[in-house]
C-alpha cells in the first residue's frame, strides 16, 4: 500500500483514486463516469462526517490531473473569501489547461451572505472553473446553490453496511502492518463496527490506541457503550448540576449514538406513557444540534426537558 510522508495516517492513506474508495458500487459507479467522460459537473457531496466526501472529490481531480483549490468553508466562510481567493482562482487560466475545479469542503458553514453571492460566481465562471461542496448538513445549503449542483448523498444501505465494514476492516489491516503495529483482528473489526461508517474517526482512534505498539483486547474496554446509569439516576433524581456534569464530560460522545441508545433503552427507564414524549424530544432535538451554536447547551436543554416531562419507573 503506498504510503505519503505524512504523520497523520488519515492523510498518509487518502486513497488517491477513485477506485481506492471504499463506497457502495453505485456511488463509486457514478464518480468514475465523470472521469471516463473527463467533465465534473457541479458537485454537492452531502453525507456523515468521515464518510469520504472530500477524499472522492479529490480523487477525482488527482485522477484528471486538473488545478483544483480547497477552501476549508468551516474556517474561510466568509464572503472576504468568496471575494478573494475565489474569485482570483475562478478567473485566472489553469496552467495545466482545461477547466479548473474549488472545492468548498464543510460548505454547510459557509455564512448566509456568502452563499448567495456564491451562486452568481458559479454562473459568472462556469466556463473557467468548477465547483464541487461538501457537508454534512444539506439542509443548510441554499436550494439555488443546490440547484445549480448534482447532489449526492453519500447514504449508506442496509444490504452495503457488512461487506463496506469488512473492506474497511481489511483496509486497516494493510495499513497496520505498514506501518508495523501488532494487532488482534478481532479488536480492529470492533473498532470498525463501532464508529462505522466514519472513517476518518476508525483511522485516528486506530493511530491513538497504536501508539503503545500494539492493538489488543486491552483497548476493549474503552470501546464500550458509554454508560447511562450515571445520567438516568441524575435526570430521575432531578439532579440538573450532575446531568450538566454529565454532558460535559461526553461531549465528544456522537448525538446519534447518546439519542438511539435513549430510544432503544427508553422502555426501559419511562413508563409506557411517557415513551412517547421521550421519542419527539429526542427528535426534536436531534434536528435542533445541526444549527446549534454550542453543542453542550442543546444537549442539556434537551435532557431537561426529558428530565421533567416524563414518568420514570
Amino acid at each position: 500500500m503506498e504510503k505519503v510522508d505524512n504523520f497523520l495516517w488519515t492523510e498518509a492513506y487518502r486513497p488517491r483514486r477513485v477506485a481506492e474508495t471504499i463506497l457502495p458500487e453505485d456511488l463509486k459507479k457514478t464518480f468514475q463516469e465523470f472521469i471516463k467522460q473527463k467533465n465534473i459537473p457541479n458537485l454537492l457531496l452531502t453525507g456523515r462526517a468521515g464518510v469520504g466526501k472530500t477524499t472522492v472529490a479529490r480523487a477525482m481531480l488527482e485522477e484528471l490531473d486538473v488545478d483544483y483549490y480547497i477552501i476549508n468553508a468551516s474556517l474561510n466562510g466568509n464572503i472576504d473569501t468568496l471575494r478573494n481567493d475565489i474569485r482570483n482562482f475562478a478567473s485566472s487560466v489553469s496552467f495545466k489547461g482545461g477547466r479548473k475545479y474549488c472545492i468548498l469542503d464543510e460548505a454547510d458553514y459557509l455564512t448566509p451572505m456568502t452563499q448567495p453571492a456564491l451562486r452568481n460566481f458559479m454562473e459568472e465562471y462556469s466556463k473557467n472553473c468548477g465547483f464541487i461542496l461538501t457537508c454534512n448538513f444539506k439542509n443548510k445549503i441554499i436550494q439555488p446553490l443546490h440547484s445549480r449542483c448534482t447532489v449526492i448523498d453519500f447514504r449508506i444501505e442496509n444490504k452495503d453496511k457488512g461487506p463496506i465494514s469488512i473492506q474497511f476492516a481489511k483496509r486497516a489491516f494493510l495499513i497496520l502492518d505498514n506501518e508495523k503495529v501488532s494487532y488482534d483482528k478481532a479488536v480492529v473489526v470492533e473498532v470498525v463496527k463501532k464508529y462505522f461508517p466514519d472513517w476518518r474517526r476508525v483511522l485516528n482512534e486506530l493511530q491513538r490506541y497504536s501508539a503503545s505498539g500494539k492493538i489488543d483486547s486491552g483497548i476493549l474496554s474503552n470501546l464500550s457503550e458509554v454508560s447511562l446509569e450515571g445520567l438516568l439516576k441524575a435526570m430521575k433524581e432531578k439532579n440538573f448540576t450532575a446531568v450538566r456534569k454529565w454532558v460535559g464530560e461526553n461531549l465528544d460522545l456522537d448525538t446519534s449514538v447518546l439519542f438511539r441508545q435513549f430510544y432503544d433503552y427508553s422502555a426501559n427507564y419511562f413508563k409506557a406513557g411517557s415513551i412517547p414524549e421521550v421519542i419527539i424530544t429526542l427528535a426534536e432535538y436531534q434536528y435542533k444540534e445541526a444549527f446549534a451554536v454550542d453543542v453542550e447547551i442543546s444537549r442539556a436543554a434537551c435532557l431537561a426537558e426529558i428530565m421533567v416531562k416524563v414518568e420514570w419507573i
